[in-house]
This record gives structure tokens, C-alpha cells and sequence, in this order.
């Protein structure tokens, strides 16, 4: 009976934190305030079952602290755009982007660009805050509406947090469920190039439309005026290559961005000429271009620190509500009613799949759904005779895929934050991210090896 009334106040606080996160959303006001009446709530509602009100601050502080280095990331994002702008990284990759994929399907670049660079570099918002700039811009400069090239980037940089062996959430994962990467990126290839060969498909014909639509003379404008605003050589491009090196070899990423960062300084007081007052200015508000040509200007404005302060108040809200639900340990008894009654290997491949995407969408990141899940599920696995590597399959391939998808979710704030386009616009060409769970789902009705 007691686990009822739990499952009862559970539920209860979850849906009524969720009304306040798309009140904000309907009626276009900041996240944050959604977050702070979810806050709010819960604290009445965990007050009234018997909680200290000591004992819930020191739940949601204890949270915020333990996200601390996120927010250290997320100002330094901010900081690395407008750098990587106003030194001429992000323009010089424009510049040689207009001249070498003007006759390709652009749609296509984006997303094998994307999913390179972040197989490669373990980081799908560092993909999209380096990379992802730059192709936004090319694709703008082709008059390819932006919210399309941003799904195509997205679809693409999401691999990093299924595939990468450096990525920070793929490891998660792994030493959760307790299984070795090689066995997992096998078993993750059966359900990932499905999916991918439909988003090579469809993004090849989308793409195909753009390509007519090329001017060349208004290519060469751009280029014109980026060559007359900045200093463009391939020797610049050395600070991004050597960005991409560090990663590999496993690099703090702290310090890896304040090496990108400090290099972006560089260049742009001793070859850009922007003086030291300049670079403190966009470190703080951001890059404003004055290139002559207004549609320029748009492409290559950006970051700062100002930019990610709503940002930084919409996560610690999110890290709060999280705090709360789990120390309060709201999550786990609905996973626990939810997997209780389930007879088949197939439903509770498809259970999991549902759960982990509700909790992704819940707690506004994907990383507790793959703690919890992963603990929790694992017996329940052994119990069906389906193997771990299958668990953390479906995890990765549902709760894990969607979370750029979801509007009040980290990663869709920070994509935001970064390049000002809503979820809602570039949600429906993110075609991995929704194609991946259904095609997990539809393998759970088929007989594999493990």
C-alpha cells in the first residue's frame, strides 16, 4: 500500500513538473520559470509526505555542485563561439567551405561531417559548437533553410553519444551495465545503420533540391567580404586540427577548450588586430561582425557569456527537479511498477525503450535514465535470458537518441543557446534521433545472437 502512495505522489509531481514546462513552452515564455514552479511543488508536495526542508536543499545543492562542471562547459562554450568567430576559425571554414562543397549535396556533408567529427572527438555539443557553426554557415550562404542543415548536423553529431569510445555518456553506460565496448559497438552497429541508410536516403533527395538553388555570385560576395573583413589562411584551421588531436588523446575537455579558447585569443589580437578591450567584449557578449552585408553579419554573430545565463538557470532548475525525484527516490518505483507485470522478451525490450525515453524527457538529461535503468533493469534482463549488451542497446538507442529532441532537455538548450534555433524547428530533420528507437523496437521482434 505504501509503494502505491509513492508511485501516486510520483507520478503526481511528474506530471504537474511537466505542465509547467510546456505552459512555458505554449505561451513562449523563458524555461526556467517552468523549472522553478516544478521546484516548488515538489518541495510542497515532499514537505507534506514527511521531508526536512534542510534535508531538500541539501538535495538540490548537493545536485547543483555535482553539475558544476557542466556549467564550467557550457560558459566556456559560450566563450570558444565567440572566439572561434571574431578569430577567423569559424569564418576561415566558411570562406573554404563556399569553394569546395558549392557542387555537393549539402545535406549529405552536414550529417557525414558531423557524425565524423564527433565519432571522433566523443562530444556531440562540441561538434555542433565547432563544426556545426561553420556548416550553418556555409548552408545559409547557400540559402539552405537553416533549421534543415541544423538537423542534418544534429542527426550526425548525436553519434558521438552511441558510438564514440571517448564519449563521456557511451562510458557511463558501459560501466553501468558492466559490459566491454567492443561487445557493445557490435551489437550498437545491428540497429544503427538501418536508420542510417534511410537518413543517407532521405537527406540525399532533400538535398538534391537545394543544389539548384546555388548562386554562385552570391558565394563569391560572401567570400569577397569575408576575405576583406578577416585574415583567411589554412594555417588558422591548425587550432581546430590541433582541438580535434587533444580529444583523441584523451585531454581533459576543460582544458581542452581553454587551449581552444586562449589560441582563438591569439589570433584574434595578433592576426585579426582586435585589441585586448575587443576580445573581453565578445568573451562577454559576444561576436557582432560588421562585414557590409547584413545576411553575413547574421551567419557569423554569436556567443558570450551573457548568451548561456539563461541557459546556466534553466540547467540549475533542471539539476534541482532531478535532485529532488531522486533523492526523494520518485523514479524508481515507477520503474518498478512499470517492468513489474511484463511477460515477454519483447515487451520489456519495449518497456525499456518507453522508459528510458519518459525519463530522458522527466529529468531533462539522458545520464540518470542510463544510471537508473542500467542498475534496476539488469536482472530483469537476466530473468528473459536477454543479454546486458541488449540493455544497454535499447537505453542508448531510445532515451539516449531523443534527447536533443526534447525541447526543456540540456542538450536541446544548448543547441539553442548556440545557434538560436527552437527544437521545434529543426526536430523533424533530426532523423536518427527518432529513427533509432523505433528500429530498436522493431528488432526486438526478431531472433539475434547476443
Amino acid at each position: 500500500m505504501k509503494d502505491n502512495k509513492v508511485e501516486t505522489g510520483s507520478y503526481l509531481i511528474i506530471i504537474a513538473s511537466l505542465v509547467f514546462i510546456l505552459i512555458c513552452i505554449l505561451f513562449d515564455k523563458p524555461l526556467y520559470f517552468g523549472f522553478a514552479g516544478a521546484v516548488a511543488f515538489t518541495v510542497s508536495v515532499l514537505i507534506k509526505k514527511g521531508y526536512d526542508i534542510r534535508t531538500l536543499n541539501s538535495f538540490m545543492l548537493n545536485g547543483i555542485k555535482g553539475c558544476s562542471k557542466l556549467m564550467v562547459i557550457i560558459l566556456l562554450t559560450g566563450i570558444a563561439v565567440s572566439i572561434w568567430l571574431a578569430s577567423g576559425v569559424v569564418p576561415t571554414l566558411i570562406y573554404y567551405g563556399f569553394e569546395y562543397i558549392k557542387h555537393a549535396n549539402y545535406l549529405l556533408v552536414c550529417f557525414a561531417a558531423a557524425a565524423v567529427v564527433a565519432v571522433v572527438t566523443g562530444t556531440s555539443i562540441g561538434t555542433i559548437s565547432t563544426i556545426g557553426i561553420a556548416l550553418l554557415g556555409i548552408g545559409k550562404g547557400f540559402e539552405i533553410p537553416a533549421h534543415i542543415v541544423l538537423g542534418a548536423v544534429v542527426s550526425g553529431a548525436f553519434f558521438a553519444d552511441r558510438t564514440s569510445p571517448i564519449s563521456g555518456i557511451v562510458n557511463i553506460t558501459l560501466k553501468t551495465v558492466n559490459i566491454k565496448y567492443r561487445d557493445y559497438i557490435i551489437s550498437i552497429l545491428k540497429t544503427l545503420m538501418p536508420p542510417a541508410v534511410i537518413t543517407v536516403a532521405v537527406y540525399y533527395f532533400l538535398g538534391r533540391g537545394y543544389i539548384s538553388v546555388v548562386n554562385p555570385e552570391r558565394i563569391a560576395e560572401f567570400q569577397h567580404s569575408i576575405g576583406s573583413s578577416f585574415v583567411v589562411s589554412p594555417f588558422i584551421l591548425l587550432l581546430p586540427l590541433a582541438v580535434i588531436i587533444l580529444s583523441l588523446f584523451g585531454i581533459n575537455i576543460i582544458f581542452n577548450m581553454s587551449i581552444g579558447i586562449f589560441g582563438g585569443a591569439v589570433l584574434s589580437k595578433f592576426l585579426q588586430n582586435s585589441t585586448v578591450s575587443e576580445v573581453i567584449q565578445y568573451i562577454i557578449s559576444g561576436y557582432h561582425p560588421r562585414t557590409g552585408i547584413g545576411e553575413l553579419n547574421e551567419i557569423l554573430r554569436g556567443g558570450g557569456i551573457l548568451s548561456m545565463v539563461e541557459l546556466l538557470l534553466i540547467l540549475s532548475g533542471a539539476v534541482a527537479l532531478n535532485s529532488l525525484l531522486e533523492g526523494a527516490n520518485m523514479i524508481s518505483p515507477i520503474i518498478q511498477g512499470a517492468v513489474r507485470n511484463v511477460k515477454s522478451k519483447v515487451s520489456m525490450i519495449c518497456r525499456t525503450a518507453a522508459l528510458s525515453s519518459l525519463i530522458t524527457i522527466i529529468t531533462c538529461d539522458q545520464v540518470l535514465g542510463v544510471i537508473i535503468l542500467g542498475k534496476i533493469l539488469q536482472n530483469k534482463f537476466e530473468t528473459f535470458g536477454i543479454s546486458k549488451i541488449k540493455l544497454a542497446r535499447t537505453i542508448a538507442d531510445s532515451g539516449t537518441a531523443i534527447a536533443p529532441l526534447i525541447p526543456w532537455n540540456v542538450n536541446a538548450i544548448i543547441i539553442l543557446a548556440i545557434t538560436g534555433i527552437p527544437t521545434m524547428q529543426y526536430a523533424p530533420y533530426a532523423l536518427m534521433c527518432y529513427l533509432l528507437p523505433v528500429i530498436t523496437i522493431l528488432f526486438s521482434f526478431f531472433k539475434e545472437k547476443p
